[in-house]
């Protein structure tokens, strides 16, 4: 860590940024553990359902790109602090909806909001510390910030009964104003590294030109995809319906998918920055990740019984753990593009994180439709063993096509080889 990283303000600005993106994590998985609720709110579908959650993934992805050029123009106190308040508003929204309309609108939002807080984090990360550590530290902000998404599972489900959906929402929304003006406050502009403002057009298209920055890509769209997909959205009614689990008790199984990612992300990029790989790591620990989707669907075959619950309990950790493989990404893309243009770099291969979930959530939605027999309970559509299996299919392709496009990474040995490269 240099000087200025090691100043306390600077530290600060960091908790800050870090605290938001918890919040975005939080918004990214909550449809999983208030699914039920959703559909019996807004007498909805799969379909319908899987387009209401992946809304947040749709603004996200066409946010990155931008949000990128943001950072590296504007720096992260100002965009954290216009999409804290954005974020807060879309909350309150989306809580108070009287219809579906009304809640798109307000998810809609949300994910305008939050699309700013991780690049920002990574840029903060960028100019404050030293580069053989960048993953290490990445990791262990994702580890902080996961907290987000374990709250999201059975503590969500525990305050949804306690005090209902919306009213959770309508409190997320308030913390979003007060992470803004937090962000306005403490947030530290660093000078160093930052982009004139009227060459921005220019680092970008060197950063998209860059071949070496799209494997990166396509490899988080698929097994980023898969993952947020499922964890996000359909875990916890496939856990109840084809496991026969509680809806606590399946969104505890989503809290301990997300402790195993949290873990992982920590733990792969302090593995990277010591052996000095990336590709070899996100491979290994990718091709886990595949592995336990063909352990999801030898459960999911029609007249089989369902798994124990230790064993569905130790795949969601297991699957946890290998799922962030692919957080290595931001680091190999950051390697092999210029320094000063980090922002740029990071928020392309991030499109994939959530170009992969939106493309997938409402699509496993839309499949299992197909052949639903139109089974209702309690509002709430009731899918077939023949229908997950229908979804978790399309899942597990997605992971297999990320992890091939793992093998197109290039092996920059956690140092930036730009400089080198352009020779």
């Amino acid at each position: 860590m240099n000087a200025v990283a090691t100043r306390p303000a600077v530290l600060l600005g960091l908790g800050v940024a870090i605290a938001a993106y918890l919040l975005s994590f939080f918004h990214r998985v909550a449809p999983a553990a208030i699914s039920g609720d959703l559909q019996a709110t807004f007498a909805i579908g799969g379909a319908q359902l899987g387009t209401l959650a992946a809304t947040y993934f749709y603004v996200y992805t066409l946010m990155q790109i931008p949000t990128g050029v943001l950072a590296d123009t504007l720096g992260p106190r100002r965009i954290l602090f216009w999409g804290g308040l954005v974020a807060g508003v879309g909350a309150i929204l989306f809580g108070l909806a009287p219809s579906f309309e009304l809640a798109f609108a307000g998810r809609t939002l949300v994910g305008l909001g939050v699309s700013v807080t991780f690049i920002a984090m990574l840029k903060l990360l960028a100019i404050g510390f030293e580069e053989r550590r960048f993953a290490t530290l990445t990791g262990l902000c994702m580890l902080i910030g996961n907290l987000g998404s374990i709250l999201a599972g059975a503590p969500l489900a525990w305050a949804t009964q306690a005090a209902g959906w919306r009213q959770v929402f309508v409190v997320v929304g308030l913390l979003s104003f007060a992470l803004a003006f937090a962000s306005r406050a403490w947030v530290i502009e660093t000078p160093a590294g930052k982009v004139d403002r009227a060459a921005w057009l220019t680092g970008l298209v060197s950063v998209l030109k860059n071949r070496r920055t799209w494997p990166g890509f396509f490899a988080n769209a698929g097994l980023s995809g898969a993952f947020f997909a499922f964890a996000g959205l359909w875990a916890v009614p496939y856990l109840t319906q084809m496991h026969g689990m509680t809806r606590a008790t399946a969104s505890s199984h989503v809290s301990i998918y997300f402790v195993g990612f949290a873990v992982g992300s920590a733990l792969w990029g302090r593995v990277s920055d010591a052996l000095g790989r990336r590709k070899s790591v996100a491979l290994a620990v990718s091709g886990l990740h595949v592995l336990g989707w063909m352990v999801w669907l030898w459960a999911t075959r029609p007249g089989e019984s369902a798994l124990p619950q230790a064993a569905t309990y130790a795949l969601c950790i297991v699957m946890g753990l290998a799922s962030a493989g692919f957080t290595l990404s931001w680091a190999s893309a950051k390697e092999v593009n210029p320094p000063q243009l980090s922002g740029m770099a990071t928020s392309v291969v991030n499109v994939g994180v959530f170009l992969g979930p939106a493309i997938l959530q409402p699509i496993v939605g839309w499949l299992m439709e197909r052949t639903w027999d139109g089974r209702i309970e309690a509002g709430v559509r009731i899918y077939s063993a023949g229908d997950w299996r229908n979804g978790l299919m399309l899942l597990t392709a997605a992971a297999v096509v990320g992890w091939f496009a793992t093998l197109l990474v290039t092996e920059t040995g956690c140092r930036n080889i730009w400089q080198a490269e352009k020779k």
